[in-house]
């Protein structure tokens, strides 16, 4: 028999038995959705993490006093810490605050080419009105200079930056994301210039609106206001809390130097001889996405791991339907045989009905992966995406187990004495 001469038999066959068939094609379908549909989702959020943090870029870094705690938009906190760049802390002096004279004395201090910025962390969960409008209680506002938003990856779209009188004076005035603007303003939140926005109990006059960053599920990035940290520091830090400072340099190749430069300095201002350990932390900008990265690496594992465990259980049942097959069909086979039917053959016309079931569960799988991943992601605000990789290697994992499943059972079919199988009732 030709080849498609054993394809079109195989296909018939797969059509005349719907059920089996379709518990078959169903289990190998779930298995198949289950990897490609949480690895669409997951890659989907590392795109959208990756370009949330692209704009900052990997030629910056920042000090802080301890391991920097990040939340994903209402989620779980995320611990993340540089391991390159860490070192243990100093036994005698461990959880130390950077305060507001050290981060001030290191941007003075600092004699690098680089652009140096002072942060400090305001009020979370806050209400801004304007009028009878008002967000809902999920803004943040943030302290920063001068330099805060180039460093932090933000542009002001109207309105101005801050200057150093405005640092200095601490007056109230903030410049808000897009997405506070667009919330109290409308469409044309450019209007929002100027007004005066009350954000909990105190007021300030908007000088700035921010460039649309881009916002996910994990970094409400314009869901935010920003003030000087002068202001900050008088509405809302607590005793405890700590500054932090970024620098950016211009070329990525003086990061490493620049990290060690900027270790020196901190270091003596922190009061630290030469045997003792760092009592801060330096990360890299990237570094938080790339720890939530990994996270989200350890979950694809897993679905790899389920979707794995669920072929292997598709692949004996596969096996299991063909045994019976070839049982069903043992005259057929004697027949076949005895009018000149080579072993080749009816190996081969097994084997393509096993790899045909597989492959039209490997289809519908990958369809149904591919819109319930994005359909999640789209839940979380990220972009559609297709993860060509995972489905060509669904394909052939699919063919591969169509093979392993089908082979058995077509060797038997393939070794069967015509006579007898003739003679079979």
């Amino acid at each position: 028999m030709k080849f498609m001469d054993n394809l079109a038999l195989a296909w018939r066959t797969v059509r005349g038995n719907k059920l089996r068939t379709g518990i078959t094609v169903a289990i190998i379908a779930f298995g198949i959705m289950a990897l490609v549909g949480i690895i669409t989702a997951i890659e989907a959020m590392n795109t959208s993490l990756r370009d949330s943090f692209s704009t900052m870029g990997a030629n910056a870094f920042s000090i802080r006093f301890k391991e920097r705690k990040v939340s994903f938009g209402r989620g779980a906190d995320v611990t993340q810490s540089n391991t390159k760049t860490n070192r243990k802390e100093r036994k005698s002096n461990t959880g130390k605050i950077i305060t507001y004279r050290q981060a001030r004395q290191f941007k003075e201090m600092y004699d690098y080419p680089a652009d140096v910025s002072i942060g400090l962390n305001g009020a979370r969960s806050q209400v801004v009105n304007f009028e009878n409008k008002k967000t809902n209680p999920t803004v943040s506002i943030n302290g920063g200079d001068e330099n805060y938003l180039q460093l932090n990856g933000y542009e002001v779209a109207y309105g101005r930056n801050f200057n150093k009188t405005d640092v200095e004076s601490g007056q109230d005035i903030c410049i808000i994301g897009k997405d506070v603007a667009a919330k109290l303003f409308g469409s044309k939140y450019e209007r929002g210039l100027e007004k005066v926005i009350r954000v909990g109990n105190n007021k300030y006059r908007v000088v700035g609106i921010t460039k649309e960053k881009g916002s996910s599920s994990f970094l409400q990035a314009d869901n935010v206001i920003f003030s000087t940290y002068t202001n900050v520091r008088q509405r809302y830090a607590s005793r405890n809390q700590s500054f932090s400072v970024a620098i950016m340099v211009p070329d990525i190749n003086l990061i490493e130097s620049a990290i060690g430069e900027a270790e020196g300095v901190f270091r003596t201002i922190r009061g630290l001889d030469i045997t003792e350990d760092n009592n801060f932390y330096v990360d890299k900008s990237d570094s938080i996405a790339e720890t939530f990265i990994n996270l989200l690496g350890t979950i694809s594992a897993a679905a790899g791991a389920i979707g794995f465990i669920t072929l292997v259980g598709a692949a004996i049942g596969l096996m299991n339907i063909m045994l019976v097959a070839v049982t069903e069909r043992t005259k057929e086979v004697g027949l076949i045989k005895a009018l000149g039917g080579k072993r080749n053959s009816i190996r081969a016309q097994f084997l393509f009905e096993s790899t045909l079931i597989s492959l039209m569960g490997a289809v519908i799988g990958i369809l149904l992966g591919v819109i319930i991943g994005n359909l999640v992601g789209s839940l979380m605000d990220t972009p559609f995406f297709i993860p060509w990789k995972i489905i060509s290697i669904g394909i052939i994992i699919c063919s591969a187990v169509g093979i392993a499943a089908g082979l058995y059972p077509a060797m038997k079919a393939s070794r069967l004495d015509p006579i007898v199988a003739l003679r079979y009732e």
